[in-house]
This record gives structure tokens, C-alpha cells and sequence, in this order.
């Protein structure tokens, strides 16, 4: 199958886009709007930019009746954020945080999670994830004419909990049950490796599915429910 992409329209390029790019981190973003309401959103258009300075990049897409996500107008209006990294029993959670709450609604308190104080940032950070980032925009870019932006933001502050910190300045990843973003589910980081691997281990897996963790049959995927959108958002 070949697909030429000037013949798409925006869902169905992100359909196409979701399923090749994968396995996506998710950088769970907390903002505050300029009246002090706290916002949480997962966002899996999330990767680094830079090393020194520390910069990390969020490509937002609007809502689904197409006006901008409190997100990016968080962002925008205050010029901060925080990223809290998503883990297996944050899953539930962080998937619901996708609902398009009104403007008016804390998502901390609408999920159900505790919020911690950052250091430089008005925006508080996501207790119980094991690492967040305090992030100050340095830029923003507005990408063709839907309402599609990207935001890259300076790190100035880690919190990085202490069981996984390693002393050489490393994060122990194998005792952080991550979640990553396939097509519109979710894949658990559970195992590593480093190639080349046994010829056995290889053959063992070839042509093998991934295991779903939650019963549904394979092939089973949200982007045909009614619960999908190409906003992002989750109705449930």
C-alpha cells in the first residue's frame, strides 16, 4: 500500500501518523490557567530537542470541535509547564485526564491525583509520577492553518525520586514501569535489550503479536470506537 499524503485530510494523515510512530513517549503536561485552574493532559507528540540547553518539544492539536486546547492556551498565556512521566498505575488516570473537561474543571481533582509544588514554575507537578519536568516556553510554532502547534520548552528544574536515581547521574528505566503511546492504546515498557540478540529469542518472537493486557481481542482498536477522536481526546 501506497498513500500519498497530499491526498489526506488531517484525521486520516493522523491515523496513519499514530500507527507508524510507535512506540511514543507521553509527556502527561500539567499547566494553570491565568485564573489559577490546574489542566493535565497526556500528550504523545512529546520528545527532546536538546541537551544544553535542556529543551523538550509538544506538538498540541486543537479540540475536537476545533478550538485550542486549554493546554496550549495555558502554555501560552503563562509561558510554563510541567511534564510528569506516565506509569502503570498512574495508567488509569493519566487516560482520563484525555476527557475535554470544561475550562472551569481542576483535572487533578476530576482524576482523582495530588498535586506536588515545583520549584521555579507556578504549576504544580503530579505527586506520585516518579520524574517531572519544570519547563519554561522557549518558543512556540504554529504549523499550517489548523490550529496545530508545536511548543518547545527549556527544563529548568528535574524531580527525579530517589529509588530510581542512580548516583552516577543515571535514572534506573528497568525499575520504571513506563507507559508509551501506540496507535490509541497504550503499551507498557517491561522489558530491554541491547543486540544482538540469540537466534532463538529471535525466532521465538518473529510474526508474534503484542500480548493486549486487557482482554480485548487482537485487532480490537479505540480508533475505531466511538470513544476516539482525532483530538486526542478519550470520551471514557
Amino acid at each position: 500500500m501506497i498513500i500519498n499524503s497530499d491526498e489526506l485530510d488531517a484525521t486520516s494523515a493522523y491515523k496513519l501518523l499514530i500507527g507508524a510512530v510507535t512506540p511514543r513517549a507521553i509527556g502527561w503536561v500539567s499547566t494553570q490557567s491565568e485564573s489559577g485552574i490546574a489542566n493535565l493532559a497526556p500528550i504523545s507528540f512529546f520528545t527532546v530537542v536538546s541537551r544544553v540547553p535542556p529543551i523538550v518539544s509538544l506538538t498540541l492539536q486543537p479540540r475536537s470541535d476545533g478550538t485550542l486546547k486549554d493546554t496550549f492556551i495555558n502554555i501560552r498565556d503563562r509561558g510554563e509547564f510541567v511534564t510528569n512521566l506516565v506509569t502503570l498505575p498512574l495508567a488509569h488516570e493519566m487516560h482520563r485526564s484525555a476527557i475535554e473537561f470544561d475550562s472551569s474543571q481542576d483535572e487533578f481533582d476530576e482524576v482523582g491525583l495530588e498535586k506536588a509544588d515545583c520549584e521555579v514554575v507556578k504549576v504544580p507537578r503530579v505527586k506520585d509520577s516518579p520524574i517531572a519536568m519544570e519547563c519554561v516556553v522557549d518558543r512556540i510554532i504554529q504549523i499550517g492553518d489548523i490550529n496545530d502547534h508545536v511548543v518547545w520548552g527549556k527544563v529548568v528544574r528535574f524531580h527525579v525520586r530517589d529509588d530510581v536515581y542512580v548516583r552516577n547521574g543515571r535514572i534506573d528505566t528497568g525499575a520504571i514501569p513506563a507507559v508509551g503511546r501506540l496507535a490509541a492504546e497504550y503499551t507498557l515498557a517491561d522489558n530491554a535489550f541491547v543486540p544482538p540478540l540469540p537466534d532463538d529469542v529471535l525466532s521465538a518472537r518473529l510474526g508474534r503479536r503484542s500480548h493486549r493486557l486487557d482482554g480485548r481481542p487482537d485487532g480490537w482498536s479505540q480508533v475505531d470506537s466511538a470513544d476516539w477522536s482525532a483530538s486526542g481526546a478519550t470520551k471514557a
